[in-house]
């Protein structure tokens, strides 16, 4: 298992959890939050792959985030 966190002023809590859901076929997802991050135990199907998962979760996560920012912009 690999933990991610996610520092709520970087991260919209809205694209963690839709990246969570985009890889959810890929592996097992625990969601948590703290009081500054949100927090992803991150478990692939196939313990090999748990690290290649997690980069990738991070970053849609992070690629979504921006896309809302600048949806906001522009609205």
């Amino acid at each position: 298992m690999i933990e991610l966190r996610f520092h709520r002023a970087v991260y919209a809590g809205e694209a963690v959890d839709a990246a969570v859901k985009q890889f959810a076929r890929f592996g097992a997802f625990e969601l948590a939050e703290d009081s500054s991050h949100w927090v992803v135990r991150v478990t692939a199907r196939k313990p090999e792959r748990e690290r290649a998962l997690a980069g990738e979760l991070g970053n849609l996560a992070l690629g979504l985030t921006d896309e809302r920012r600048r949806a906001a912009r522009l609205a």
